[in-house]
């Protein structure tokens, strides 16, 4: 391997891998070296044993009941949305609404806050980085009320283009949907100027954090986006679960996105009334059990240096970038900013292919278009590998990584 200097011992990443036993097998009789990261994070021992133990002591149907269960589950369920608030750092007086994963939540914001004002011809602004579950919801809108898509690409260095940004804003602008971090990329969108931009035209922002919420500091009171998502599974969470923040102002004048129990406040044969947020918008009996399992991962996360494992995860990025551009049958995509992911390319193979071939080493990596088909066309590619990193990766894990990816090269020779 090429010498490196970079400095692996700020975060123990090796302790870390005690707290997830998925990572302990072996794979085709190698050591399994997990780095499909950006998909979807693995799960530590606090949040299997926190979804185990409601199942085993605590589980029946939360706020409905009036039994001791009832309310021992509803305890849970609710502490897991206040974990959720201090994770994202939402002001006291707004809520979080659990929602069914980051793309449930981006289709409540587009069903609605944006359906029942938008008129034809008005304008929803993307960026070309984004991933298909904040595409297709506005598409709809399109597709159903005449809304016009514009969209922002990056510079020649591999930079949104914030001069394309400005330019993009008309009195027509109804909405600015962005992804705080590329999931192909790995590039940190300067949200806080579009914020800028943003407020200066009275424009309402939805920031897709299903990246961002995992490998940057994110404060939503900070931010003053109206609209914040995520994902649990990429928080080291289970499936099935995500979070909507949203500006109590919007919560309050959005109508329910779906109807049935818990939602509403009464209902009679020919009128009904709803329940204030979140109940609003969590309409039937809830992911109970992913909710205290996403709470118990948001728990735990917070209680690490996440700068020590930023710092920890940009480093093996950038340890495998400086070994996969010393082969010239490898191209790279994104710029040199520092990353947690690292897309690209083999000359004269497909990225299905390549991954095909790692795997049999035990290495999983990502291939495809990543739900990214805007980003891959501005790429001029139909697809990439991609090898995502986490706070539980080592050292070594990025150098087998490299070598499985020289040995895959020589087979296509």
């Amino acid at each position: 391997m090429t010498e490196m200097t970079h400095n692996f011992k700020s975060f123990d990443a090796l302790a870390a891998r005690q707290e997830f036993p998925i990572l302990a097998q072996e794979i085709y009789g190698k050591p399994l070296v997990y780095l499909d990261n950006a998909a979807s994070a693995q799960k530590p021992l606090c949040v299997i044993e926190a979804m185990r133990s409601v199942m085993q002591h605590d589980y029946a149907n939360v706020h409905r009941g009036l039994h001791y269960l009832s309310n021992r589950s509803t305890d849970l369920f609710e502490q897991a949305r206040h974990s959720m608030r201090q994770f994202l750092n939402a002001p006291s007086n707004e809520t979080i609404i659990f929602t069914a994963g980051a793309t449930d939540a981006i289709n409540l914001v587009a069903d609605s806050f944006l359906a029942p004002t938008i008129q034809p011809g008005d304008e929803i602004i993307l960026t070309t980085m984004e991933h298909h579950s904040n595409i297709v919801p506005w598409h709809f809108l399109r597709e159903r009320q005449g809304a016009v898509l514009k969209w922002v690409g990056l510079t020649e260095d591999g930079q949104l283009d914030l001069d394309a940004f400005a330019s993009a804003i008309t009195p027509k602008t109804k909405m600015i949907a962005v992804t705080q971090m590329s999931n192909v990329l790995g590039l940190a969108t300067p949200i806080e100027q579009i914020m800028a931009l943003a407020r200066a035209n009275n424009i309402p922002v939805l920031v897709d954090g299903c990246q961002g919420a995992v490998h940057l500091d994110t404060d939503v009171s900070a931010l003053g986006c109206d609209f914040y998502v995520m994902s649990g599974h990429k928080l080291y969470g289970p499936t099935g679960i995500g979070v909507l923040y949203a500006k109590a102002e919007h919560l309050a004048a959005m109508r329910p996105y779906r109807g049935g129990g818990e939602m509403i406040e009464e209902v009679y044969e020919d009128r009904v009334s709803y329940a204030s947020a979140p109940h609003k918008f969590e309409a039937g009996t809830p992911a109970i059990i992913e909710a205290i399992g996403l709470g118990a991962a948001a728990e735990y996360v917070m209680k690490l240096d996440r700068a020590a494992i930023r710092a920890h995860e940009h480093a093996l990025a950038a340890r495998t970038i400086a070994e996969l551009r010393s082969m010239p049958e490898v191209t790279l995509f994104g710029g040199d900013h520092p990353r947690s992911i690292v897309s690209f390319a083999v000359a004269g193979a497909h990225p299905h292919d390549i991954a095909t071939i790692i795997d049999r080493s035990g290495i999983a990596i990502r291939a495809g278009h990543h739900c990214a088909q805007p980003l891959m066309r501005r790429l001029n590619v139909p697809a990439t590998a991609r090898a995502s990193f986490a706070l539980y990766n080592t050292q070594e894990e990025a150098d087998l990584f490299v070598a499985a990816l020289k040995r895959a090269i020589t087979m296509f020779a």
